[in-house]
C-alpha cells in the first residue's frame, strides 16, 4: 500500500512542532514525512507499524520515527475505556538538530540519536518515564519552555535503551528515499554493494574490498555507526526486502525467499521468525488487516487542534494529511 505524504507545518517563530491529540481510537494512517517524529502513546492499545516492522503496543509507548519511513498506530481499544486515547507528536528536523550540535557541544547527544534512529527506535519504560514526567512542560503554551523540554529529552534518549525498528530496506527509495550520508564514505560505499546486491551471495571480503577497509576494520564500523555488525545488517536488508513483498505482492513464499537472498524456503522461514517474531504468511496477513483498515471511513477531521498555537487565538493548527491513497 502506498503511503499518503504529510504536511508538517511550523508555527512562525517556532523550530519545533509539538501536537496533542486526543481520540476514541487511532485510525491506521499510513503516511510519511521528512521531519524526525518522537511519539508517545497514553492509554492505548493495538498495532503499530514502523516500516516493515509490524508490533503489538499498549500502555505509553515511546518511538522514534525517521524522515521519510511510513508509519501508523492502528489501537482496537482504550486501556481505560472512560477517558480518550492520547498521542503527544514532536517533530522536529534532522538538519535543525545537526546545526544545533554543531553550535553547541552539549547537544553533541542529539548526533548519537540521529545515527541510531536511522531505521527507527521502540524506547525501554525508563525512557518512556523520562518524558511523562516532563509532559506538563511539553504542552505548554510558551514555545520556549517546549524547546528547552524537547531538547532536554532527546539527548536524555539518546544512550537510552531502545530496540531498532525497521530494516533499511523498508525505505523506498523510488519514493521516499533511505537516510544516508552520515557515515564515513568509505562505509556508504559497503552499503551501496549491498543496497544493490544482497540478494546474491556476498561474503565480508568483498564488502571490506569496496569500502577498502579491512574485515575488522569495516565491521567495527558498522557496529559503530550502525549498532550491528555486518552480516546482522545484511540478514535485515534481506528480511526488509521480503517483507516488503509480502505485503505488496502474491508471489508464493519460496519465490520470495530466492528473491531476497535466501537459499531455501526453510532457512527464510526460521530467519524470518527470528527477526520479526512471527512467520511469513502471519506477517503477510497482518498487513492485509492494515489495507482493510486503510478503508475505514472514520474522518481525519477527528485530529484535535495542537496545543502550539494557543486556543484563545481562535486557530486550529494541525498537520494536513492528503486524503488517503487507495493501498496499492
Amino acid at each position: 500500500m502506498k503511503p499518503t505524504y504529510e504536511h508538517v507545518t511550523m508555527d512562525a517563530g517556532c523550530s519545533i512542532r509539538v501536537y496533542h491529540r486526543k481520540l476514541p481510537r487511532i485510525p491506521f494512517e499510513w503516511h510519511h514525512h521528512p521531519e524526525y517524529e518522537l511519539t508517545l502513546t497514553m492509554n492505548s492499545r493495538g498495532k503499530r507499524y514502523i516500516g516493515d516492522s509490524v508490533a503489538e503496543y499498549e500502555g505509553n509507548d515511546l518511538v522514534l520515527v525517521p524522515p521519510d519511513l511510513p508509519h501508523t498506530w492502528a489501537s482496537n481499544k482504550s486501556i481505560d475505556a472512560g477517558v480518550p486515547q492520547v498521542a503527544i507528536v514532536v517533530w522536529f528536523s534532522g538538519d535543525w538538530a545537526r546545526r544545533i550540535a554543531d553550535c553547541c557541544p552539549e547537544y553533541e547527544p542529539l548526533r548519537t540519536l540521529l545515527r541510531r534512529g536511522a531505521s527507527g527506535l521502540a524506547f525501554a519504560p525508563k525512557a518512556r518515564s523520562a518524558v511523562v514526567r516532563r509532559l506538563d512542560r511539553l504542552l505548554s503554551k510558551s514555545p520556549r519552555e517546549r524547546l528547552s523540554v524537547v531538547l532536554d529529552v532527546l539527548c536524555e534518549l539518546a544512550d537510552m535503551e531502545a530496540a531498532p525498528l525497521a530494516s533499511p530496506a523498508a525505505f523506498d527509495q523510488e519514493q521516499v528515499g533511505r537516510p544516508s550520508g552520515y557515515e564515513p564514505e568509505r562505509l556508504n560505499r559497503a552499503l551501496s554493494v549491498i543496497d544493490a546486491r544482497f540478494a546474491e551471495r556476498l561474503t565480508l571480503r568483498e564488502l571490506a574490498d569496496a569500502a577498502t577497509l579491512s574485515e575488522r576494520t569495516l565491521n567495527r564500523y558498522f557496529v559503530q555507526h550502525l549498532g550491528e555488525s555486518v552480516g546482522k545488517y545484511l540478514n535485515r536488508v534481506r528480511i526488509g526486502h521480503a517483507c516488503r513483498m509480502l505485503a505488496g505482492t502474491s508471489w508464493p513464499i519460496s519465490v520470495i525467499a530466492a528473491r531476497s537472498g535466501f537459499p531455501n524456503a526453510a532457512n527464510f522461514n526460521r530467519q524470518f521468525r527470528a527477526m520479526k517474531q512471527t512467520a511469513p504468511a502471519a506477517y503477510r496477513k497482518a498487513f492485509a488487516g492494515a489495507s482493510q483498515a486503510a478503508d475505514d471511513p472514520l474522518p481525519l477531521e477527528a485530529r484535535s487542534p495542537s496545543l502550539e498555537s494557543g486556543e484563545r487565538a481562535g486557530q486550529v493548527n494541525r498537520a494536513v494529511l492528503p486524503k488517503r491513497a487507495k493501498p496499492g
